[in-house]
């Protein structure tokens, strides 16, 4: 019997932390909401989906702060909420990019497995199709990003052209793009991390955390520049609750140290 390898890709909720069991309610209520403000089910599940996409993507950016991804949920909610109904297709770059973030992050501590690096590229040709090349091109640069699995195959993804018409621009995601890339700095400057991997028995390591979030900032800027905000507005929720959690504290340990005499 063939037994496969460890995903670096899935991360299953473990129920147990209350930080997940917010994930799930904040996912299930928000497609709720929006259903009864009139969404349709495609469009309530895409803005559930959207909320749920920032906490998830805050957690591989901010692996020991679960407080972050609980602020970026509902940040991305209520924008999303506010903002034109969504649809799935505009919900992929965000997804999307989350893979390509946690495999760069190596949270759970494998490495990407032959069929992550087809999930991969299948993600990415779905995302690029609908005019998410930057979102495509996060997961397609993933494994060329990491110690242990070099390879340029999912990063063809990216260069298929979009076949889809729609708006990729968003006023709200551009917002918060704006709002998060001043504090780029703060968001990759190097940082200890001593969470735990999920299926290895060593931390996280602090240089892929940081890359991802190098990434990430990246990624906020090529989707300005390419107007692909709307997509993107997850990572957004995200990257501006990590870096707004660690400019507090850099606040807080500069306001705590004696002055001088």
């Amino acid at each position: 019997m063939t037994v496969l390898s460890p995903s670096a890709l899935a991360r299953p909720l473990d129920f147990r932390y209350g930080s997940n069991r917010l994930a799930a309610l904040g996912l299930l209520g928000v497609t709720l909401l929006a259903r009864r403000r009139g969404q349709s089910w495609p469009q309530a599940l895409s803005a559930g989906g959207a909320a749920f996409s920032a906490w998830a993507t805050a957690r591989e950016l901010d692996p020991d702060y679960p407080q972050t991804a609980n602020a970026a949920l509902p940040v991305a909610a209520a924008l999303v909420l506010l903002g034109r109904p969504g649809t799935l297709a505009t919900l992929l770059p965000s997804l999307t990019a989350l893979s390509g973030l946690r495999v760069i992050a190596g949270t759970t501590g494998q490495a990407a497995t032959q069929s992550d690096l087809t999930g991969l590229l299948v993600q990415g040709l779905l995302t690029a199709s609908t005019g998410g090349q930057v979102g495509a091109a996060v997961a397609g640069a993933a494994p060329l990003l990491t110690p242990s699995a070099h390879s340029a195959v999912p990063l063809m993804g990216a260069l298929l052209p979009t076949l889809t018409t729609g708006s990729r621009w968003s006023w709200l995601g551009a917002g918060l793009s704006l709002a998060a890339l001043p504090l780029a700095s703060t968001l990759t400057a190097p940082e200890a991390v001593q969470s735990v991997c999920d299926r290895a028995q060593r931390p996280v390591r602090a240089a892929e955390v940081q890359r991802a979030r190098q990434v990430a900032a990246a990624a906020l800027m090529a989707g300005l520049l390419t107007r692909q905000t709307r997509g993107l507005l997850p990572l957004a929720a995200a990257c501006l609750t990590v870096a707004a959690r660690r400019e507090g504290a850099k606040l807080k340990a500069s306001s705590s140290r004696p002055l001088p005499s």
